[in-house]
């Protein structure tokens, strides 16, 4: 015998649930899985199909919030997604602010630093090595065009990651020489010198003080 209230809910099914979804959850997890598979693959090995695997989301997914592996990379580890916060404030401290960020951000890198990322994909696949450099390189632009307020800042810009990779070959890839030797806080004196010539010398000049 059917009950009356088993009628009513022939009639009347109850609604089914909507489908959650959450896209900074999912963006995190993309996240987590990139620094996973970039720390343990390095930048050039890596690939996105693995990443979505890990995160528990499709490929396309990944593509539609970061687009490329470059932009994926950037936004997953420290550097240059953390650049627009430091280069913040009056142009005169600039140099200063760039060179306290960096040497505290690669004295406790893990080898997934971007600089550190650049130089190992150069030897292994220089087409990869240049799309993390352009997309580098687009992303410090911006930054920098927030406080310098100059037509020549891509040039300044280049100048400055040429620089930096430079001094990560020598203090954290090859860890020998002088620029190894160095104590943290003596390194960032002589970085606010040399990015202090860059970003606000005059090419013949001295740069500006005061």
């Amino acid at each position: 015998m059917v009950s009356d209230t088993s009628r009513q809910s022939a009639r009347h099914p109850a609604p089914k649930k909507k489908r959650v979804r959450d896209p900074e959850a999912r963006r995190a997890a993309i996240l987590a899985a990139a620094r996973s598979v970039f720390a343990e693959r390095g930048y050039a090995k890596a690939t996105i199909r693995e990443i979505a695997q890990r995160a528990g989301v499709t490929h396309g997914l990944v593509v539609l919030h970061f687009s490329t592996k470059e932009q994926l990379f950037l936004a997953a580890v420290p550097g240059p997604r953390d650049l627009a916060d430091s280069v913040q404030g009056d142009a005169a401290g600039l140099a200063e602010r760039v060179a306290r960020a960096y040497v505290a951000r690669m004295e406790s890198a893990d080898g997934a630093d971007p600089f550190i990322a650049l130089i190992r994909s150069a030897a292994a696949d220089q087409d990869a090595a240049k799309a993390l450099l352009r997309a580098m390189r687009e992303e410090s632009v911006n930054a920098y065009g927030t406080v310098l307020d100059r037509p020549d800042v891509p040039q300044r810009v280049d100048l400055v990651g040429a620089h930096l990779i430079g001094v990560t070959f020598s203090r954290y890839v090859l860890a020998d020489g002088p620029l190894a030797a160095m104590s943290p806080e003596e390194l960032t004196r002589y970085l606010t010198m040399t990015l202090a010539g860059i970003l606000q010398g005059t090419p013949g000049r001295p740069p500006a003080t005061g």
